[in-house]
């Protein structure tokens, strides 16, 4: 069978065994500890039919966008700057570490201490959360970069900008993809904490709303309908560059052979 036809069978496949399983736990369990896939289908269409599903999916999409390309803007600025100077690299690498290990939790209730329970506080803080990782990615493609691929560019004097579009960011590609791969499945995680301790819509907002209530089935619906938009963005947006990436260094590769 060819290989392209199989992944979807095989993905269907089991996604299908995984319904079952599901169907089956919760017979056992009972719809109160957990819903069955019916009953968590019909709160997902209660709430599309009303308007809220989309309405606090719209907003944690928003805040998942810009803390994801503000950390991805700062980190790799930040990540490319300290790969290529030692000097930089050296003075920034305990913050980075302070970072790294920092709990999510602290920095978003910090955040919100200091700067109000605000969009922009919570925002920055999910950013900042991510910063560190991206910075270290970035940081690591830095040092990777080919040094006679950058002789090459003095050679024929290249500019700054020349230098950064046609040599440092080609180069660079895969560790951004993976940056931005790593940087969703994170970010929306986080997102959902703030959403649960300091705003008023989101879908972190409704999971603590219905917990509250005691619905099960609400909260699994406002979870697979986010969890199948995030991974709409891995399937349809983040593997296609991915797979790009790789490409282009397959290319350099055998180029440079």
């Amino acid at each position: 069978m060819n290989a392209n036809l199989s992944r979807p069978l095989v993905a269907l496949l089991s996604l299908t065994s995984l319904l079952v399983l599901w169907w089956l736990v919760a017979g056992a369990l009972g719809d109160r500890s957990l819903p069955g896939p019916v009953a968590v289908a019909q709160s997902l269409m209660q709430e599309a039919r009303s308007g809220e599903l989309f309405t606090h999916l719209g907003a944690t999409l928003l805040r998942v966008l810009a803390a994801f390309v503000l950390a991805m803007l700062i980190g790799s600025a930040i990540g490319i700057a300290m790969g290529l100077n030692q000097s930089l690299n050296q003075f920034v690498d305990p913050w980075l570490v302070l970072l790294l290990n920092i709990p999510a939790l602290v920095i978003i209730v910090l955040a919100y201490i200091w700067f109000g329970l605000n969009e922009a506080a919570a925002i920055g803080a999910v950013a900042l959360n991510k910063i560190p990782n991206v910075v270290v990615t970035l940081r690591e493609g830095a040092r990777s970069l080919d040094p006679q691929t950058a002789e090459m560019a003095k050679v024929f004097k290249f500019g700054f900008y020349k230098t950064l579009k046609h040599v440092v960011l080609p180069q660079l590609q895969p560790f951004f993809a993976s940056a931005m791969r790593s940087g969703i499945s994170l970010i929306w995680k986080i997102v959902l904490v703030v959403e649960l301790l300091g705003r008023s819509n989101g879908v972190g907002f409704q999971i603590h709303l219905y917990f509250q209530l005691f619905d099960v089935a609400t909260i699994l619906a406002y979870t697979l309908a986010f969890v199948f938009v995030m991974l709409s963005v891995e399937y349809f947006v983040l593997q296609p560059l991915e797979k790009r990436s790789r490409r282009w260094r397959a290319k350099s590769a055998g180029g440079s052979r």
